[in-house]
């Protein structure tokens, strides 16, 4: 294969969609397979649209993604700069060029003009087109407009009722006639370029080899096709992905799951869960393995395992990944990922709840509601203290459980002495004639204040023997006043 040069270039608009990032993901995996160079460029053209917060966060997903650039923002390169808006003096150069080709236009039409062309378009039932109302004018015309300074565009003279075609990478031989297209503007009169021109001049510029994008494109690629043929340039190979649709198979939203990377971060997945489930949104390997690393990606990734359907976006799958990958995680690489989640907890106790929390939690965020009892002040209800249990039995399970905790040697409770105290705790039960479930229920209420907790009794290592014998206090006190 040729030389490989794949660019990522997201636009600065808004937080970028989880299905940008896996677009990126496929470019990044493809030029890693094939040696290649992965090149980010920043299409910050719109300039209405751009939001002063979008740039850092398309950094953040990729460097969280661990999807390093070769050249780009940052890095540097030898068909910089990767920014569009650093670039507006060629966009201009190169359109120009196709108006003294005859391959473009000068369009005056005011945006009045326009909008009511689309209004007697609209009620003729007729698809919105520019009606070339300037590309009939004299060239005494047009000189004239530009010394008096009137507004113009550059649009792009699309070819009369021809079939346009390419063998997509994806989604085999596509044919779309030029008769459906627009003609394209291409500068605006702001001077800046739209997409279209910028994304044909860059990537000729930039060398680029392979073109990977959602199927949202395909009715755009017809234009680039008459860009790239009018410039006399060779179009680069090109990809076109299937849509990401919710479990409804509508467009993917928020009430289907779908955030951007950034969030999934901050609930706490691992960059290699959303890497394996990313790539499996439409791509399969033929041996139909699901749990990959980057470096079975890399090996494996073919563009003939993409599928032509739209994938289906399922967030259990995700879920599951997620906890794969976790429990994969060592009890010190668990700890430091819980650091975020438990400020509160020392590193030792983060260890404990790691070994607690690894084969019980999806995502790390979870950690913290099933361990902040530990560290966090609780309070709940007589009802739920005692649960089955009649009151003056609960109290004295709770005041056997004191017993048995008042006599650790020390403040610190260990895993040995943990299972010293279940070991008394079940034969004071029997001796008692009580139900082993009644008295780890009224046990686990009166430590953590509620039902569902990790291993209540290995919990004491974290929480340690004084806080442990407060608690129990706190809940004998409760009995007593009820």
């Amino acid at each position: 294969m040729k030389d490989v040069r794949i660019r990522f270039a997201p636009s600065p608009t808004g937080t970028p969609h989880i299905g940008n990032s896996r677009i990126a993901l496929f470019g990044w995996l493809f030029a890693r397979k094939n040696k290649g160079k992965f090149i980010l460029r920043i299409e910050d053209t719109d300039q209405s649209r751009l939001d002063p917060d979008s740039l850092q966060k398309i950094y953040d997903i990729l460097k969280f993604l661990g999807l390093n650039w070769d050249e780009g923002p940052g890095e540097g390169g030898d068909y910089g700069p990767y920014i569009q808006s650093e670039r507006l003096d060629l966009y201009k150069e190169y359109a120009h060029k196709l108006v003294q080709k005859g391959y473009a236009y000068y369009c005056f039409c005011t945006k009045e003009r326009l909008e009511e062309l689309r209004i007697d378009q609209q009620k003729n039932k007729q698809s919105p087109k520019y009606d070339r109302k300037c590309y009939g004018l004299s060239q005494k015309e047009i000189d004239q407009n530009l010394k008096r300074g009137v507004p113009y565009v550059i649009r792009l003279k699309m070819p009369d009722n021809e079939v346009l075609k390419w063998n997509d990478l994806v989604q085999g031989n596509i044919e779309i006639n030029s008769s459906v297209c627009d003609d394209q503007i291409l500068i605006k009169s702001d001077g800046y370029p739209t997409y279209h021109l910028a994304v044909v001049v860059d990537d000729h510029l930039m060398k680029i080899s392979h073109i990977f994008r959602g199927v949202e494109w395909i009715s755009s690629t017809p234009k680039h096709i008459v860009l790239y043929r009018s410039f006399g340039w060779k179009m680069p190979e090109i990809a076109h992905f299937p849509l990401i649709l919710g479990k409804d198979r509508s467009k993917l939203s928020k009430r289907h799951g779908a955030k951007s990377v950034l969030e999934y971060k901050d609930e706490g997945y691992l960059s290699e869960a959303l890497i394996n489930f990313l790539v499996l949104l439409g791509w399969h390997p033929k041996d139909d393995k699901e749990i990959l690393s980057r470096e079975e990606l890399i090996k494996k990734i073919d563009l003939k395992g993409v599928q032509k359907q739209n994938a289906i976006f399922n967030l259990e799958k995700l879920d599951f990944l997620n906890a794969y990958y976790l429990k994969q995680k060592s009890s010190s690489d668990f700890a430091l990922l819980l650091e975020e989640y438990l400020p509160e907890l020392s590193f030792d106790q983060r260890m404990i709840a790691a070994q607690l929390l690894k084969d019980r939690i999806t995502k790390l965020n979870q950690a913290r509601d099933l361990i902040k009892f530990t560290f966090e002040d609780i309070d709940y209800s007589v009802d739920l203290l005692l649960g089955k249990a009649e009151k003056n039995q609960a109290k004295q399970m709770l005041e056997s459980a004191k017993k048995i905790i008042s006599k650790i040697p020390s403040q610190d409770i260990t895993l040995d002495q943990i299972d010293k105290l279940q070991k008394i705790m079940l034969e004071e039960i029997k001796k008692n004639n009580w139900k082993t479930g009644d008295f780890f229920m009224v046990f686990r209420s009166a430590i953590a204040g509620a039902k569902i907790t990790p291993p209540i009794l290995e919990s004491l290592m974290i929480l340690g023997k004084e806080k442990s014998l407060e608690r129990l206090d706190v809940a004998l006190g409760k009995l007593n006043k009820s």
